[in-house]
């Protein structure tokens, strides 16, 4: 068990470097003229280009799991970004991630509330740790407007990385659990179509992918930038992410989810020259530990084991084995 949680653990922290590193490369290129939807859309969409195969060879997940594969997609995938691009536009940038990053109290919510589980004291202070640090960490004070549909659209993209969270998990139990790799294929696939209707990529000036991007002075190729986003901060976030959140269960992977602000923070720092302050290092601490203590307190889950533990409700697995 031990061994599972370290690996399942090691895996979260890996996805939440991918992701903590998308905003560095993707800044550049916003800054080089592309829209931010543009730059979500050119994300997801080659992201699902690249795991085309993986879908072909899963095929039978469309017939088996199709509303596991739409909710993914819709809410996991292209629900967060849509909605947290929409709260950046209302909102300074560090209040709309602090909003999104309240997931891991609401999956603590979902669990407690919905699913009727017990939830250890220990995750909970690990919850209000990591949230504490990341407002530090994103300087929530700086620039605090209040706008009533800003606001909105950052709830919805915490609810949305709730959904992520959970479907990941609720896709791993039984004993006919779907390939983790497969339900990605086909989130980001579903993703990419919904993103094209949004973000409407027949307007994108594609000769700023043939040109330089600034980098804190640096020049550096458009393509290649773009290229990480979509390999790293995407294709390997997401598989470690679903895979992490099956080794371990949906509020101990969200809370480890928030030092993906952390890096994002100290990357910004070292590559775009961006400052790191006192405050925001000792949040990044907060954080971290946040994550310890929530990892700590909930055990590795055996296959096939429900969401937080315990025993279920009667009914319960029934009612689930319906997503």
């Amino acid at each position: 068990m031990a061994k599972a949680n370290g690996v399942g653990l090691g895996l979260a922290m890996v996805s939440a470097v991918a992701f903590g590193g998308s905003g560095v490369a993707a800044k550049p290129l916003i800054e080089a003229g592309l829209d931010p939807l543009h730059v979500v859309w050119l994300r997801v969409g080659f992201a699902a280009l690249v795991m085309v195969p993986v879908a072909w060879r899963h095929r039978d997940l469309v017939r088996r799991r199709p509303g596991l594969l739409a909710g993914f997609g819709l809410l996991g995938v292209a629900g967060v970004q849509a909605f947290y691009f929409g709260s950046i536009s209302r909102l300074p940038v560090g209040v709309a991630l602090l909003l999104e990053y309240l997931a891991p109290a609401l999956v603590l919510g979902w669990v407690r509330f919905v699913q009727r589980r017990p939830v250890s004291r220990r995750a909970v202070v690990g919850v209000v740790l990591a949230v504490g640090g990341l407002a530090c960490v994103v300087e929530v004070w700086a620039g605090m407007r209040f706008d009533a549909i800003g606001v909105l659209l950052a709830l919805g993209a915490a609810c949305c990385q709730v959904a992520y969270f959970v479907l990941s998990d609720r896709g791993g139990s039984g004993t006919d659990a779907p390939d983790p790799f497969g339900v990605i294929a086909y989130g980001l696939l579903v993703a990419a179509a919904v993103l094209t209707v949004v973000a409407r990529p027949w307007e994108l000036d594609w000769a700023v992918l043939g040109n330089a991007a600034d980098l804190n002075g640096t020049d550096v190729p458009a393509w290649l930038l773009l290229g990480w986003v979509v390999l790293v901060a995407t294709v390997l976030a997401y598989t470690t992410g679903v895979v992490s959140v099956r080794r371990l269960s949906p509020q101990v992977a969200t809370v480890v989810a928030c030092s993906e602000a952390v890096v994002a923070t100290v990357l910004a720092w070292v590559l775009l020259g961006e400052h790191l302050g006192a405050a925001q290092l000792a949040g990044g601490v907060a954080v971290l530990l946040g994550a310890f203590v929530a990892q700590s307190a909930t055990p590795a889950k055996a296959p096939g084991e429900p969401v937080a533990g315990g025993q279920p409700e009667p009914g319960l697995a029934a009612r689930e084995s319906a997503v």
